[in-house]
């Protein structure tokens, strides 16, 4: 059964501990959220678990494999962080194109992958004949990153911040396609936001993360919301 593992994970730049995680498990089918404010370490340890970055101490595992000694997890693995992921000189429909060549998917059979983004993309995104991605706005940039992610149905989804710079119907459409693709796939999805209404609504299992580490590690119920919104509220008053 498919997990990720991380195990006395941590990260410091020179004698800056920005992240401090000694255990956490991540299971198979697991919607799992991370909130916290700007500098809580999030992306950090996406960036860890991804190997775009070398740990402290500590170590990723994806499945079996350590992600610092075996690339075969990237073969199951999607992630979008930030627009560094684009190729923003090519046109979007070149950059799917892309994507599928890397991982054996024709173009055909790309085509038809991405009609499964007809709502996100709402028109603005495919036969865009003179835009190169560089040349769409942010949150268009953003759509395209995502949908590059599951176009390869990925086993494992990392998602950093998904929700910004999208209007409020993209929102709902991105909302919907997470929860479509995990109903089907059953994929481990792992999202970071700041929007703690979407958060609850998509998550089973939510850590909150301060200064590196993870306070709290809680499963989804009808009371999360309000205890996020009080934990926040309390950190400003």
């Amino acid at each position: 059964m498919l997990s990720i593992a991380i195990e006395q994970l941590s990260k410091s730049f020179k004698t800056n501990k920005v992240l401090d995680v000694p255990l956490l498990h991540i299971h198979s089918g697991e919607v799992f959220g991370l909130v916290g404010n700007n500098g809580a370490g999030k992306t950090t340890l996406f960036r860890l678990m991804l190997d775009l970055i070398a740990p402290t101490t500590g170590s990723v595992s994806l499945g079996t494999i350590k992600v610092n000694e075996n690339g075969a997890w990237k073969e199951i693995t999607g992630a979008y962080l930030d627009q560094s992921f684009l190729l923003d000189f090519l046109k979007p429909e070149e950059y799917f194109y892309f994507i599928g060549d890397s991982y054996g998917i024709s173009k055909k059979e790309v085509t038809l992958r991405l009609e499964r983004f007809t709502a996100f993309f709402n028109g603005e995104i495919l036969g865009q004949k003179r835009k190169f991605i560089r040349d769409l706005s942010t949150g268009n940039k953003q759509k395209v990153g995502i949908a590059g992610v599951f176009l390869t149905t990925p086993k494992i989804i990392i998602l950093d911040e998904p929700f910004n710079a999208l209007d409020p119907t993209s929102q709902m459409a991105l909302k919907n396609l997470i929860i479509d693709y995990h109903r089907t796939h059953e994929a481990i999805t792992l999202v970071s936001s700041h929007d703690l209404n979407h958060i609850t609504e998509l998550c089973s299992r939510i850590a909150l993360m301060e200064k590196g580490t993870i306070v709290k590690d809680t499963t989804v119920n009808e009371n999360t919301l309000y205890e996020l919104q009080q934990y926040f509220n309390t950190s400003v008053a």
